[in-house]
């Protein structure tokens, strides 16, 4: 008796087609009698996932099935191809183990690179200049591979399509396979006269410059990507992608909190007292006077709206916040002292070190 489909696909009654095509795929590839040449049960088990994949994917025959009424399964896979057809639709043309049609798929490798801007460039945006040496088009051939005034040939072993298709039959009917052309490596053509410069390989190292544009409000740590920047991939194939890491430098003046700035000022007891002016330093250049009200406490927070980072993606800024810390001086002259006794008395607080002499 066979098996139940469902069990055997390692689906629930309830798994959509997705489910099932993709438990399918998992299981073809370990239970395939290609990748068990030495296990002789292999192509019964391959034989029954697939079934139960033909089943179970077709919501007429799946419909059926549920109802327990009988499948026919005598030419399953004998009207359309055999088990080869049912391959290519379930992981492309390539089949089980191919690689997907076309050539070789190639891509040159990505690059990362660091670049350190001002705080004062983090909040407004900048556009940065950044040097890297990297595999590069060759410029004496353009990338062919061959010497000037000559081009590639086709590979007469794969026709130019970068790979090599291998047959099988079985007791399923023929199976195929594609792997890279060993003659042209994957590229689909030979060189017969390479270029002097880059031997054939269709790229040189090179110094190499592009300017970064960054925008407002970027932190630390902040990856930019720049498609096609990175390393050539030679003959054949799209370069990889260029990533660029921003390093914001600390400014002395403040301390950033997401959008808002900190700055901090020290004023003297008589200061926070009474009350008092100073200038505050803007990160976009330039001061501006604010009070410090008579009163003011040691941590007070006086903000500045609008005046801090640029939010990134967007056009609003965050606030410059002034903390204002409370000086106590740790020595007196003489003078100082008693006018401070005498302040103090005054205010009637009690002093209990001695005067100095």
């Amino acid at each position: 008796m066979a098996r139940d489909y469902y069990q055997v696909l390692e689906v629930g009654r309830d798994a959509t087609t997705e489910e099932i095509k993709k438990s399918f795929r998992k299981i073809a590839r370990v239970t395939h009698p290609d990748a068990n040449p030495d296990d002789p049960e292999a192509e019964a088990r391959f034989r029954e996932a697939a079934e139960a994949y033909e089943v179970l994917s077709d919501p007429d025959r799946r419909a059926r099935y549920d109802r327990g009424d009988k499948v026919d399964l005598s030419d399953l896979f004998g009207g359309f191809g055999g088990f080869d057809d049912l391959l290519r639709s379930v992981f492309g043309e390539g089949g089980l183990f191919g690689g997907g049609g076309g050539g070789r798929p190639r891509r040159g490798r990505d690059i990362l690179i660091r670049t350190e801007i001002s705080l004062s460039e983090a909040a407004f945006g900048t556009d940065s200049a950044v040097e890297y040496r990297s595999a590069a088009t060759c410029p004496e051939c353009s990338g062919s591979g061959s010497a000037p005034g000559t081009l590639p040939e086709m590979c007469p072993e794969c026709g130019g399509s970068g790979q090599t298709r291998i047959e099988r039959r079985s007791m399923f009917g023929t199976v195929t396979s594609l792997s890279t052309c060993r003659l042209c490596d994957g590229e689909g053509s030979i060189i017969s006269d390479p270029c002097q410069v880059c031997r054939g390989s269709g790229a040189v190292d090179r110094d190499l410059s592009v300017s970064v544009e960054i925008p407002a409000g970027v932190t630390s740590g902040t990856r930019l990507r720049l498609r096609g920047r990175g390393e050539s991939a030679g003959r054949s194939g799209a370069p990889g992608d260029l990533f660029v890491e921003v390093a914001v430098a600390e400014d002395p003046r403040y301390e950033r909190s997401n959008a808002d700035l900190v700055h901090r000022v020290a004023v003297g007891i008589a200061e926070a007292t009474l009350g008092t002016r100073i200038n505050v330093p803007l990160i976009d250049g330039g001061e501006m006077d604010l009070e410090v009200p008579a009163g003011t406490q040691p941590g007070t927070m006086l903000a500045i709206p609008g005046q801090g980072m640029t939010v990134l993606g967007r056009r609003a800024r965050g606030d410059l916040i002034v903390a204002v810390d409370v000086e106590v001086p740790r020595s007196l002259s003489p003078d100082q002292e008693e006018a401070l006794r005498r302040w103090a008395e005054a205010r009637g607080e009690r002093i209990d070190r001695p005067a100095s002499t």
